[in-house]
């Protein structure tokens, strides 16, 4: 059956955006201090219910309808694999395989990925892998604080550690994202991406099946540590998951 009715994201940006380096380095520079929202720390306060503090933890950011949460769960059976969506409706959608079959290593959370990332930072956890599959790229031009890595929370990402994995359709936001590693003093690698069997989520198979390149954004995180100027309020020492 083919998925391939897509169209690739319309923006009248046609390159890296002009203003994305004086954003990341104000944002490293600067620590982000907003409240969180009472729901993201119950989300929290489930997470460390389910984890034992030594097993891996492997984040699934903005999983939808957490395919790609469930495929990581199997693969991966000696880590806590956690799905995060701020979407209820997405989360309780139908998945491949019914509550009963799933692994019991799947923890799913509706949570907002930004308040999220922060309460693990500033309990000291640190991921074994970071997910970021087809997050909403904000092509605006004036979206661009919206994007992940354009965002106050850009320093917690690094903090967080782990294998990290974006996939994307829209090139510019793959660039961007080498870019935005570039100035946090990592290299990351930008490379087009062929799905190699079952795609990781409906949206993987709806923009391979329409034609579009696909683009694959990873980078090793587990050696960056903050900028001590910089810091991470709150924080503690780090305990590997």
């Amino acid at each position: 059956m083919s998925y391939g009715t897509s169209r690739i994201p319309q923006s009248a940006q046609q390159g890296v955006h002009e203003h994305l380096v004086a954003v990341v380095d104000r944002h490293l520079a600067s620590p982000f201090r907003k409240p969180i929202a009472p729901y993201n720390q119950a989300a929290f306060e489930q997470f460390c219910a389910r984890w034992d503090g030594a097993q891996p933890v492997i984040l699934d950011s903005g999983c939808g309808v957490g395919w790609s949460t469930l495929r990581l769960a199997q693969s991966h059976p000696k880590a806590l694999v956690v799905g995060i969506d701020q979407s209820e409706v997405r989360l309780m959608r139908r998945k491949p395989l019914p509550p009963e079959l799933w692994p019991e290593n799947l923890l799913f959370l509706r949570a907002d990925v930004i308040d999220f990332w922060r309460l693990l930072a500033a309990h000291g956890v640190r991921v074994a892998a970071h997910w970021w599959l087809y997050p909403n790229p904000w092509p605006k031009i004036g979206h661009l604080k919206r994007r992940w890595y354009a965002h106050p929370v850009w320093p917690t990402v690094l903090t967080l550690g782990g294998r990290f994995e974006c996939r994307t359709n829209w090139a510019i936001f793959a660039e961007e994202l080498v870019v935005a590693f570039a100035r946090s003093s990592i290299a990351a690698q930008k490379s087009v991406w062929v799905p190699d069997g079952e795609p990781m989520t409906p949206f993987e198979r709806k923009y391979h099946d329409s034609g579009q390149t696909l683009y694959r954004v990873t980078a090793d995180l587990t050696r960056w540590s903050p900028d001590p100027v910089r810091g991470q309020p709150g924080a503690t020492e780090p305990r590997n998951a």
